[in-house]
């Protein structure tokens, strides 16, 4: 069983930028996708970012080009660069890995968006 830890979160003025981090407690060569998930405040969870292990990512297009994630499976890290930020990317952040029928969550970060 994997361990996943988020870092990185706080607080940020709109327009502004962040980096979130995702630390493994193992390898993470053999999950298929690792994802960045969010739930704002009052709403569903929701897949903001998805890096498969052949390299295809994908985004919602509520984040497209503003979000990027990037997995370092030397490193076993996953992180999320997030430009132009503004109040409704106030959330707190996931991280979540998955191979097969596996699901691994960590504990989340919280961003906050707000002037």
């Amino acid at each position: 069983q994997v361990q996943l830890v988020e870092s990185g979160g706080g607080l940020v003025q709109p327009g502004g930028s962040l980096r979130l981090s995702c630390a493994a407690s193992q390898s993470i060569s053999s999950f298929k996708y690792m994802y960045w998930y969010r739930q704002r405040p009052g709403k569903e969870r929701e897949m903001v970012a998805i890096s498969s292990a052949w390299g295809h990512t994908n985004y919602p297009d509520s984040v497209r080009g503003r979000f990027t994630i990037a997995r370092d499976d030397a490193k076993n890290t996953v992180s999320l660069e997030m430009k132009n930020l503004t109040p409704e990317d106030t959330a707190v952040y996931y991280c979540k890995a998955e191979r097969d029928s596996e699901g691994y969550w960590g504990p989340g970060t919280q961003v906050t968006v707000s002037s």
